[in-house]
């Protein structure tokens, strides 16, 4: 009979300890819900560590009375877990990464604003963007080229030299203020061409009015000198269309300039007194045509030299 070497049999696995089951682990929630129903006493008992016991047969009584039967170690396990406050939440701390977290989580409520905010201040800077661009442009651009043209248009027409004078100054005033960043005055230069270029090219008499009811002439003593006498004649610009025209008038009274279209102007007086006789005769001014205003001409020319001077009101 032969020997036969018999292999020894593989010793047998330590035991391990089995996984806490999902039915304990549900109890022992239940048990710390149910002490937090109870807080006041729980928080009393749990301060005394002496009185766990009293805290554990509670339970067993609270458990018992529901028909449940819970082993003393979950309810061990269950003050232990209020202890170490092992089911309660608690946020996680206020980091940088939370806020991102929030801020993204609360997108919808706020997007929306802050789309429209961001949009605003887009329109915003654009819109100071295209301003300051359209204030460049204005004076580097758009009013020298309006003074240069307006002017060449004058003094085309001009034909004295006192207009061409005019433009050059103008002109001057306007480039200086354009270059110098001077919106107001540039625009200013401008309107003051444009009313020249009016002027200019305006064409009217300056005819004495004789109307039934109204004043032919007046008379005034000035008040620096009352021993003088000033003598007017009320005059208006008549166009080529038999209309009157609008004037710009400073009265020599109080200086100060009104768009009318009738004044006074000032005359010799023997012209005072022949417009007088004229009209005497038979109530109305057969020569009543005073001077004429020319295109390419600032002021009328008179029918006769005149001091100067008007009024607008008498």
């Amino acid at each position: 009979m032969t020997d036969t070497a018999v292999a020894a049999a593989p010793a047998a696995p330590a035991a391990e300890k089995p996984p806490a089951q999902l039915d304990d682990i549900m109890l022992a929630m239940d048990v710390v819900d149910t002490l937090r129903h109870d807080q006041k006493i729980t928080e009393r008992e749990l301060a005394e560590g002496d009185r766990e016991e009293d805290l554990i047969e509670r339970l067993r009584t609270i458990y018992r009375n529901q028909g449940i039967a819970v082993p003393d170690e979950i309810l061990r396990q269950g003050v232990k877990a209020l202890r170490e406050e092992r089911f309660v939440y608690k946020p996680p701390a206020d980091s940088f990464s939370m806020k991102l977290a929030r801020l993204y989580v609360t997108r919808g409520r706020w997007g929306k604003w802050a789309l429209a905010a961001v949009a605003a201040v887009g329109i915003g800077i654009g819109t100071l963007s295209y301003q300051g661009y359209a204030a460049r442009t204005e004076l580097t651009q758009t009013i020298p080229a309006a003074i240069e043209r307006i002017a060449a248009d004058i003094n085309r027409d001009a034909t004295v030299d006192a207009v061409r004078q005019r433009v050059a100054a103008l002109v001057t005033d306007g480039q200086t203020a354009a270059r110098d960043g001077k919106a107001e005055a540039a625009r200013a230069a401008v309107a003051d061409l444009e009313r020249l270029r009016d002027d200019v090219r305006s064409e009217y008499d300056v005819r004495i009015v004789s109307r039934p009811g109204e004043s032919t002439g007046v008379w005034r003593r000035p008040r620096r000198n009352p021993n003088a006498m000033n003598y007017y004649l009320i005059v208006e610009a008549i166009g080529r269309d038999g209309r009157a025209l609008s004037r710009a008038i400073t009265s020599e009274e109080d200086s100060a300039t009104r768009v009318v279209t009738k004044w006074g102007i000032r005359v010799p007086e023997s012209l005072y007194r022949q417009v007088e006789a004229d009209k005497r005769d038979d109530g109305i001014v057969q020569n009543n045509i005073l001077g004429r205003k020319a295109r390419g001409q600032l002021e009328p020319t008179w029918r006769e030299a005149l001091p100067g001077g008007a009024i607008t009101s008498w």
